[in-house]
């Protein structure tokens, strides 16, 4: 015989809201050109005010030098962040920046060495070799965690955001506007991808 406080017990554990095992929502955007095409690598960033903690980066605060190029070729990271630049190469570089949000020089340092450099001040920053002058990189320095690139498929999906209205901000190396910025709102679905349509160069 089942006592009643237990019964009650089970039966208000039976009413309780399922929990989705598909962990934390996220939202989806698709950034495409004028004519539809998806366009790859692009930084896209949604300001949001209030609510949870945003979720931290995932990835290291990095950018290396292999094979004479800057791996990866983009990086996002918080303002503040100090980014190390290991050189995977077996020849010296010279990492160098005169973009605004971060002027700065690095002397010549070899394979299997690290130096690093703090970025304060959200915005774009170009990255080239004084050795190597096919070498160009990027640093992408945001005030908002709510951030991810797109992949092949012009996909971002960043972690952590439900549906609902946002201001977004994307940039690409290709992108028309001031600094290579687009500033665009979306609306983005309880399910699929809200399309952010941008005009590149």
């Amino acid at each position: 015989m089942i006592r009643p406080f237990l019964l009650r017990t089970a039966l208000a554990l039976c009413c309780l809201p399922a929990i989705s095992a598909s962990g934390p929502s996220e939202a989806v955007f698709q950034v495409v050109d004028a004519r539809g095409l998806p366009l790859q690598g692009a930084v896209v960033e949604v300001e949001k005010s209030g609510g949870s903690a945003a979720p931290a980066f995932p990835w290291r605060m990095a950018m290396a030098q292999k094979n004479q190029a800057f791996a990866p070729g983009t990086l996002i990271v918080p303002v503040g962040a100090t980014v190390a630049f290991p050189n995977l190469d077996t020849v010296r570089h010279s990492i160098y920046s005169f973009s605004k949000p971060a002027r700065f020089k690095i002397d010549l340092y070899g394979r299997d060495q690290t130096r690093s450099q703090q970025f304060a001040i959200a915005g774009t920053v170009a990255l080239g070799c004084n050795i190597h002058d096919t070498m160009r990189g990027y640093i992408r320095v945001v005030s908002s965690a709510y951030a991810r690139q797109s992949d092949t498929n012009g996909y971002a999906r960043i972690p952590g955001l439900g549906a609902g209205n946002y201001k977004v901000k994307v940039w690409h190396p290709r992108l028309r506007g001031a600094e290579g910025e687009q500033v665009l709102t979306a609306a983005v679905p309880a399910s699929g991808a809200a399309r952010l349509v941008v005009q590149v160069k």
